[in-house]
């Protein structure tokens, strides 16, 4: 049975279509779909993210143990700061990315929680020695995002009075319908976005908040279906569609969740070795279609008569008119323009490689 949200019921009176995703009942779209992406990249969209888990660690060793256990470097890190990172196997497979957010006297993790039960058992194995105590709130909080150019002044004319987090994975504590809500700054694709992690008892005034008609900031809400578009035109690969435990970290693009210079942790030193090396053999690569038909995730992409890489999401995006899509690639068919085609059993679609993002910021 697939889990829901603490919203499912007023969702269902906003008029919201369901459909299962990774698991978990969400809102598909609330009518229009197409409406609701231009509200993504022309106003301010509302989106309810129920299935991320939230880790909590504490203790006098916490740093020292994550510095250990995560790709990039947490040295430098202040209160309020937050970074991008992965948590690896030894062979360098990513497990988990992860966001981090460092708090006054604890750090917290966020991430898919369909990956709990593997992160806190994995992180569990390598806790030895280490004064550290690791606590799951995903019972207690759940998540909200407003993105979209609208998105700081929605915001900011619900709560006027309060300086709203600048920097990327910067946070801040404010209150919203007196609950104390945790908002990160998490902008994606150039146009503004805020991530609320909010008390699971306030999250339907919250919501109601954010979205009151009448309100002349306020802001729409928006299903998984206009969320993946955006997502794919951005070049935002997702855990579970685009990448998972079989993939390197190098291979998926998201140099910005490591550091090559922070010294030892696990998977370092696979991740050291392909860097030294040059270049992984494959990599997650963006891609534009020709036709108006978009591909499907494990249809196989071809050149010269041979295959060299696969489908892992595909869309049509409304700016460009046409599909795009995300795959893996050999080495040899990395730049953009390169051209190669998209066969599944009935169909050959001719395709060039693309720079991602596909799009710049609206």
């Amino acid at each position: 049975m697939a889990n829901v949200s603490t919203l499912t019921n007023f969702h269902r009176e906003h008029a919201a279509v369901f459909a299962e995703y990774e698991g978990w009942l969400l809102p598909q779209h609330f009518g229009d779909p197409a409406a609701e992406y231009r509200v993504l990249r022309g106003a301010a969209g509302l989106i309810d993210v129920p299935e991320r888990a939230l880790l909590q660690f504490t203790g006098p060793d916490r740093v020292a143990f994550l510095q250990g256990m995560l790709s990039n470097d947490l040295r430098g890190l202040n209160p309020f700061d937050g970074q991008y990172t992965a948590i690896l196997t030894q062979q360098g497979k990513v497990i988990a990315d992860v966001r981090l957010l460092c708090a006054m006297n604890s750090i917290y993790l966020d991430f898919w929680e369909n990956l709990k039960a593997k992160v806190i058992g994995h992180l569990q194995r390598y806790l030895v020695a280490d004064d550290v105590e690791i606590a799951d709130r995903t019972a207690e909080y759940t998540f909200l995002s407003v993105q979209g150019p609208s998105a700081e002044m929605v915001l900011q004319k619900l709560r006027s009075d309060v300086l709203l987090p600048t920097r990327p994975k910067q946070h801040a504590m404010i209150d919203i319908e007196g609950a104390a809500i945790c908002i990160i700054r998490e902008d994606r694709g150039g146009d503004p976005a805020f991530d609320l992690v909010i008390p699971r008892a306030n999250a339907i005034q919250v919501a109601h908040a954010l979205s009151q008609s009448g309100r002349q900031f306020s802001a729409t809400w928006v299903g998984e279906e206009a969320q993946n578009i955006l997502r794919v035109e951005n070049g935002i690969p997702r855990y579970g569609l685009d990448f998972n435990e079989n993939n390197l970290l190098l291979e998926v693009g998201i140099d910005d969740a490591l550091s090559f210079t922070k010294g030892c942790y696990l998977g370092q030193e696979i991740v050291e070795r392909i860097r030294s090396r040059g270049h992984v053999n494959k990599k997650l690569c963006g891609l534009v279609l020709d036709g108006s038909t978009p591909a499907a995730a494990g249809d196989s992409i071809h050149a010269y008569s041979k295959v060299v890489g696969s489908i892992t999401s595909s869309v049509i995006s409304p700016r460009l008119g046409r599909p795009i899509a995300l795959g893996y690639l050999g080495k040899e068919y990395w730049n953009p323009g390169t051209i190669v085609s998209v066969q599944d059993k009935e169909s050959v679609i001719d395709a060039t490689v693309s720079k991602v993002p596909f799009i710049g910021s609206s």
